[in-house]
């Protein structure tokens, strides 16, 4: 009987969410992600420092922000030197308002990457799925570079990256958990809220829904999971970018695992189209506590997290 990873593979491509690119090859996963608190986190330990300092050096002089995006690309072509897929390297979080300095940040970082020989298909610039991000994404897809919209918590947001053709999206699904979690307190019933019925789980499948039943070719990828089974209660959905820890513990199990998302029940659904313009995602946005609260909160901690690497750059 395969373990709980490899049946998963059978149903959705498998995503290591990590900096850490020496723990890849033993779960083999299609894609990789990182973001700047994995790539924070990574710097800091023994095995990657001689890579902090090497860039730095190799770069000294230059503007602090391009020495980070040097090393954001010497982390994805390290990655990619292991997986056969594509990475996914982070646009700096400060900028999640401003359209036009986030698409010059995305178009340099593949204009570095393909200077290593590394074709632009393989790499998926992340952006913070705000509007300004949103219309971001939408010009360098026209430009035929792709993106995967992170820090995404809402139905509404979902639409709206559908409507501008990004590449992928990834929901949020612990971070969705937490706040459901957090908000009920003492009133929290885990076993009611597991599986199928987990908050998060549910705004993923709701996404996933809507994509296949009107052709979306956006592809839904699962993120920030707290536990295997939330990870399980999507399998079927598209891709799902998973952590190191999670993927040993479905590594080291072997319950079956059953599909749960099928593209075709979806086009069987009833579902009526949504659109928004501006005006009515920022009130669909604001309407959702949980995607407001959530988003900011992200965009701060990647903030303070890109702050921090700025100042291990600086120190080196």
């Amino acid at each position: 009987m395969p373990n709980q990873l490899d049946a998963l593979k059978q149903f959705t491509t498998v995503v290591a969410d990590t900096g850490d690119f020496r723990q890849l090859g033993a779960f083999q996963p299609q894609d990789a992600t990182t973001n700047p608190s994995l790539i924070l986190k990574a710097v800091q330990k023994a095995d990657y420092a001689p890579l902090l300092a090497e860039t730095v050096q190799r770069h000294r002089g230059q503007p602090l922000d391009a020495i980070v995006d040097r090393l954001l690309v010497r982390f994805g072509r390290e990655i990619l030197s292991i997986i056969p897929g594509r990475v996914s390297t982070e646009v700096d979080a400060r900028l999640s308002f401003d359209t036009d300095a986030t698409v010059a940040r995305a178009e340099r970082i593949i204009g570095w990457y393909q200077a290593e020989g590394i074709a632009r298909e393989r790499v998926l610039i992340k952006i913070a799925a705000t509007w300004e991000g949103i219309r971001a994404a939408g010009r360098l897809e026209r430009a035929g570079i792709r993106t995967n919209l992170t820090l995404l918590f809402s139905f509404a947001q979902a639409v709206a990256c559908g409507a501008a053709g990004v590449q992928l999206i990834s929901p949020f699904v612990g971070r969705i958990y937490d706040w459901y979690k957090k908000t009920a307190g003492a009133t929290w019933d885990e076993a009611a809220n597991a599986g199928a019925n987990d908050p998060g789980v549910r705004s993923v499948r709701q996404i996933y829904a809507y994509y296949k039943h009107f052709g979306i070719a956006t592809e839904v990828m699962g993120a920030s999971f707290r536990n295997a089974g939330q990870i399980l209660a999507l399998a079927g959905c598209d891709l799902l970018t998973i952590s190191p820890d999670l993927l040993a513990q479905l590594a080291a199990a072997d319950a079956p695992v059953q599909r749960a998302l099928d593209p075709a029940a979806a086009r069987a659904l009833d579902l009526k189209p949504v659109q928004y313009d501006e005006p009515a995602f920022r009130y669909a946005l604001n309407e959702d506590a949980m995607a407001t609260e959530k988003l900011a909160e992200g965009i701060r901690a990647f903030a303070a997290d890109a702050a921090r690497l700025d100042q291990l750059i600086l120190a080196a």
